[in-house]
């Protein structure tokens, strides 16, 4: 993961500060594994349970890469921080997640 320029919190306010609002930043990820780790996977389920190590590390990357576009969006539009960051995900296929990341882009005022 590379070091983020803007700060992404999930905060809706950040109080005792003035800030603009620059608008709302987007970024999306959809991962997929391939078909020999989508069957061990499946085994795995079907069988002795568990965490799906395989899925949480294709998730986890996900995340990383919607927050990082995020950032860079955000540092595009001259945004200090990003608020309201929120996380969704949805399942787009067998062995595939959709993540989807937003927030607000804000640009604090001096004073």
């Amino acid at each position: 993961m590379k070091e983020k320029t803007v700060s992404i919190l999930t905060v809706d306010t950040i109080p005792g500060r003035n800030y603009d609002f620059l608008g709302c930043v987007t970024s999306s990820c959809c991962l997929s594994k391939s078909i020999i780790q989508d069957v061990s996977s499946n085994i795995r389920n079907w069988t002795v349970g568990g965490e799906l190590k395989q899925y949480k590390a294709m998730i986890d990357q996900s995340v990383i890469l919607v927050m990082d576009r995020i950032a860079d969006e955000a540092s595009r539009r001259g945004a200090d921080m990003v608020i309201g960051f929120r996380l969704s995900t949805t399942s787009v296929s067998t062995g595939a997640a959709e993540i989807i990341g937003y927030g607000t882009a804000i640009r604090f005022i001096p004073g």
